[in-house]
């Protein structure tokens, strides 16, 4: 299992799915609940990490590559002010 964003919301949807057919306790849904809030909550402080070193990436969220660009789009340019 790969380790993002995309997944653990993945994850998540399939969870409410199996709570909603009987699968899961509710005490196991809370269990994913709490686990996924502390995975969010450490994502929240590497993009605190990011703005406070002016930029970089997380591969936990993951960032728009050419691959996932629009048609007719060839590339992203970031301009930063320093500040």
């Amino acid at each position: 299992m790969s380790k993002n964003i995309s997944d653990l919301r993945d994850g998540l949807f399939d969870a409410i799915a199996m709570l909603k057919e009987g699968k899961l306790t509710v005490e196991q849904a809370k269990a994913i609940s709490e686990m996924s809030q502390v995975v969010i909550n450490s994502a929240k402080v590497e993009v605190d990490y990011i703005r406070a070193n002016n930029g970089g990436e997380t591969p936990f969220l993951e960032s728009v590559g050419n691959d996932n660009l629009s048609p007719g789009v060839t590339g992203i340019t970031r301009h930063r002010i320093a500040g």
